[in-house]
């Protein structure tokens, strides 16, 4: 859980309102809800002697918010035997979005970009700020930062974000709709991807890596030339690529020697979990039931989840919720988190019944 402090909310953020329709508090969206909706669901099986065909295993963890020692990873390695599945449902990464007051697109996570930092670095002899030469660790870094912002990595698109953009050309129209369709086709039009690209940062974020600046620092004095300079870069890189790729193409773009580009941190990588037929048409049939005319779709998570780690460890994870925020209003990480009263029971029915599903039906 990401940490708050009380004087930037209106209100205590670890004291659980309901106030206006909505569930305030740290953790209501990103992941008290999706976590209490799986226990509960659990109990009310349990309380209505529920037997599934198969075991249901929930496993409640802290890592991708800094519990590196009790999380997933542990887990993974010394209790394997204890979470060992057919494959794994997160709904971190999963849920819907509600626009313009309507339920639209219901997201099935199968794979995520991976968080890549990187350091930019200048250094040089400095000076005296009244004795200005041309060679400044300010300024040339401040060129690579220019080229680098001037740079777009290439469209790649694989199976999960082609159906995700053939499929969210159903809730668009005009020009947009057609964009999509024509990105989404095989051969992909990477013309119509690019008008894409610059029309939408989402639509942008999953058909490349990309790479922006972050942080910046440098010089030691109000009066003297700067004896370094730094900025920090932070990438999603695309699953199917590499950080050592990604390295190379920013020392390619940077393109000056002065400036030396240092992976600092790279996530652990896990493949695309492959497509389910069977979870996919579960996942219709159940959104059709509750949200006529929603539209349900494979798609790639620019954050991160707990759910790389177990894919490299060679677990299928699927991001699944029935949790919908008003993509206008995300509040995830943020100031007054809050979710809907009504899209959390939504979302608790949901659950109900895919966990019923998938241990009646999926066999």
């Amino acid at each position: 859980m990401v940490e708050a402090l009380r004087e930037d909310w209106s209100f205590d953020p670890f004291k659980f309102l309901e106030s206006n329709g909505y569930f305030y508090g740290r953790g209501t969206l990103d992941m008290k809800g999706d976590d209490a909706s799986l226990v509960a669901n659990l109990i009310r099986l349990k309380q209505e002697g529920f037997k599934p065909s198969r075991d249901i295993i929930v496993a409640l963890t802290e890592h991708e918010e800094g519990g590196d020692a009790n999380g997933i990873e542990w887990l993974v390695k010394n209790q394997r035997s204890l979470i060992e599945a057919e494959y794994c449902i997160n709904p971190d990464g999963g849920g819907g979005d509600i626009m313009n007051g309507r339920e639209t697109i219901l997201g099935i996570q199968t794979s995520e970009k991976i968080y890549l930092d990187y350091t930019f670095e200048v250094l040089n002899n400095g000076g005296h700020s009244a004795l200005p030469v041309k060679e400044n660790a300010i300024y040339r870094l401040a060129g690579a930062l220019t080229r680098l912002s001037g740079y777009a990595f290439p469209i790649k698109l694989n199976e999960t974000t082609r159906m995700y953009l053939e499929r969210s050309a159903l809730q668009e129209t005009g020009p947009v709709k057609e964009y999509l369709l024509a990105a989404s086709g095989m051969p992909a039009d990477l013309a119509a991807a690019e008008q894409l690209a610059a029309i939408s940062p989402n639509y942008n974020s999953v058909m490349r890596t990309t790479c922006v600046a972050t942080m910046l620092s440098g010089g030691h004095a109000e009066n003297a030339l700067p004896q370094s300079a730094r900025a920090n870069v932070n990438c999603r890189m695309l699953p199917d690529d590499t950080p050592e790729n990604v390295l190379g193409t920013l020392r390619r773009v940077v393109d000056d020697s002065l400036v030396a580009i240092t992976c600092t941190y790279s996530s652990i990588q896990g493949p695309r979990s492959p497509l389910r037929n069977d979870l996919l048409e579960i996942v219709d049939r159940l959104a059709a039931s509750m949200w006529p005319g929603v539209i349900v779709t494979p798609n790639m998570s620019s954050g991160a989840s707990d759910g790389r780690i177990l894919r490299a460890a060679g677990m299928p994870v699927y991001g699944i919720s029935g949790m919908f925020i008003n993509v206008d209003d995300i509040r995830a990480h943020g100031r007054d988190e809050r979710i809907g009263v009504k899209q959390f029971y939504d979302g608790v029915e949901f659950m109900y019944r895919l966990m019923k599903a998938v241990t009646i039906e999926n066999q």
